[in-house]
């Protein structure tokens, strides 16, 4: 045991002379075992070099190139995902508040698209005409699912749901990670449409019922089923 303490202290000497002690300061050049970590051979963006004919490291896209993102198409234009905006957070822009109406442009594909995601990723909870009576629910997986025609929810805007499917909310997980940004609209879409087998509508001031999109969303969707007719 006594040697091995006097060839641990003299190993340990040994690597703080040649090393040195932790934040000590020197003027001798560091000692790099790992030389390629700290000197890689690689392209400075925006710098002078020969490998490339018109000597730029930095060069435009091949043709044919796929970009790594592209903008979702709302009804204010386009938008990337890194944006803070509605269709990216649910909420208006700079505030805390959640946008009242879907940003994407409803169509008959959007709707269809909500269906299929729908019933892919929602229905195994909340049922396939979301009452939360699903297959979860059926064999006690869980015990309580939220009922998708409660008032609570069929009153919330359109910005707060989709705040809820992305985030996930009591004992409901998040979907950001599962599900897009624009399947996620279009579930919501889906849900507040006239298109069977759901008809989850709000109500309004005087306690009428009636949909949730404006006359010229609902004219512009029957005028796709027309065309797709």
């Amino acid at each position: 045991m006594r040697y091995f303490l006097v060839i641990f202290g003299v190993c340990v000497l040994a690597v703080m002379g040649i090393l040195g002690k932790r934040g000590s300061h020197s003027r001798k050049p560091p000692l790099y075992i790992f030389p390629d970590m700290e000197w890689q051979l690689k392209l400075r963006p925006q710098k002078e070099n020969a490998f490339f004919a018109n000597g730029l490291s930095s060069q435009l896209p091949v043709p044919g190139a796929i970009a790594r993102s592209t903008p979702i198409q709302t009804v204010h234009g386009p938008v990337f995902a890194y944006e803070d905006a509605p269709v990216n957070t649910g909420r208006i822009t700079g505030t805390t508040n959640f946008a009242e109406h879907n940003p994407l442009p409803v169509t008959a594909q959007l709707l269809r698209r909500g269906q299929q995601r729908f019933q892919i990723n929602c229905s195994p909870c909340h049922g396939a005409t979301a009452d939360g009576k699903g297959i979860t629910q059926k064999i006690g997986a869980m015990a309580v699912v939220a009922n998708l025609h409660d008032k609570r929810i069929v009153e919330m805007t359109d910005g707060e749901l989709f705040y809820v499917v992305t985030n996930g909310r009591n004992l409901m997980g998040g979907y950001g990670a599962n599900v897009t940004v624009e399947d996620r609209w279009a579930v919501i879409a889906y849900l507040l449409s006239p298109w069977p087998p759901l008809h989850p509508m709000e109500r309004g001031p005087g306690g009428e019922a009636g949909f949730r999109f404006s006359a010229f969303q609902v004219f512009s969707f029957l005028y796709e089923l027309v065309q797709m007719a």
